[in-house]
């Protein structure tokens, strides 16, 4: 049973519209107590100490994650326990290769390990002979961009393990548990956690470029059906849709997240294309203002690119009885186009997302 406070300075209504969408739509139950934070971090400021927005919450002794999404390449946390502080990082919210695990800790509070895919050999491994305690709060740090993988402790800047993937994988979740003898307290840095506090300055996909930030807007991984907290809504077709995109054929293409489906479609050569691995828009400061043709302004978000490079944005109209589909908009083309019935639809005046 693994219980979420949340510490920020927020109101009891922003905290009632919070929840972290599991597959299929179901929600997972969190306790939310609002209380003021007490800043932990000590008077020497860093990069990587705790804001004052954190979740609090605690694990048994029982080697079971629980999963929450991340929202960008890295999460920030201190843990209170003996030994065997595990994190695992990975593409759905539930346990299974490819994943990555970081265990902080572990033999008797002895040393530290990163395994992949459950397996051994660890793939990283240091002494860290009593880096916990049950007695106060050890901060920590954990970091993914293209594969490498790097564990640091607050307040300092140089990792103290670390691995190169050369087989990387996108990461959309990471999960926490204790065992061993050891139950943990933990305090987790909200805007790591999706639908809490400040999103990510990029995707955690390896190949995937840059996110573009509206406000906080960012592009979380998600797939099968999965809905982000936060997601931004794009349409209607007998369900709400939300702006995705997706890989397809060298191109990264806007399109329509249709939960109801489990996929992502997007529009490519002449057809609608379902993809059940997909990242969805989610936060910040938006807006849909009407537009034609080519006329891109210049706060439009950026959606993704052709397999060319030409930048393709995401825009939205109404058709076929009140249906409101997202799409791709492609300038050199002149057009919005939307997948729907199978097909890639062209409209020529339509809405487009922008920040503002």
């Amino acid at each position: 049973m693994v219980t979420l406070h949340v510490y920020a300075c927020v109101t009891r209504s922003q905290l009632a519209s919070q929840k972290i969408i599991t597959p299929r739509q179901q929600t997972r139950s969190l306790s939310l107590n609002l209380v003021e934070f007490e800043s932990l971090s000590s008077a020497k400021k860093s990069t990587t100490q705790l804001n004052n927005m954190a979740i609090s919450l605690s694990t048994e002794d029982k080697l079971e994650y629980q999963f929450y999404p991340v929202t960008s390449g890295q999460i920030q946390f201190r843990v209170k326990t003996a030994n065997d502080a595990h994190v695992a990082l990975t593409t759905g919210p539930t346990e299974g290769d490819p994943m990555y695990e970081v265990f902080i800790g572990g033999w008797g509070n002895s040393k530290s390990v990163i395994r992949k895919n459950r397996s051994k050999p660890e793939v990283a491994e240091v002494e860290t002979p009593g880096i916990l305690t049950a007695d106060e709060f050890r901060g920590f740090w954990i970091r993914w961009d293209g594969g490498n993988i790097t564990v640091g402790k607050e307040g300092e800047g140089s990792p103290f393990l670390s691995y190169q993937d050369p087989e990387p994988f996108g990461i959309g979740y990471f999960g926490v548990c204790t065992g061993w003898g050891a139950t943990g307290e933990w305090l987790i840095e909200a805007r790591c956690i999706g639908g809490y506090g400040e999103h990510p300055q990029r995707p955690s996909a390896p190949s995937a470029p840059a996110a573009f930030q509206a406000g906080t807007a960012c592009w979380v991984d998600a797939s099968g059906g999965m809905v982000p907290p936060g997601a931004i809504v794009g349409g209607q077709d007998d369900e709400p849709l939300y702006v995705g995109r997706a890989y397809h054929e060298g191109a990264l293409i806007p399109g329509k997240v249709k939960p109801g489906h489990a996929v992502c479609y997007i529009p490519w050569g002449g057809a609608e294309h379902g993809k059940s691995d997909y990242q969805v828009l989610c936060g910040g400061n938006v807006a849909w203002i009407p537009t034609s043709g080519g006329n891109v302004p210049p706060n439009a978000i950026p959606g993704g690119e052709t397999e060319d490079g030409e930048p393709l944005f995401i825009g939205h109209v109404t058709h076929e009885d009140g249906v409101v589909t997202v799409g791709k908009v492609q300038p050199s083309h002149k057009v919005l186009y939307v997948p729907y019935g199978g097909g890639e639809v062209g409209f020529d005046e339509y809405e487009i997302l922008v920040s503002h």
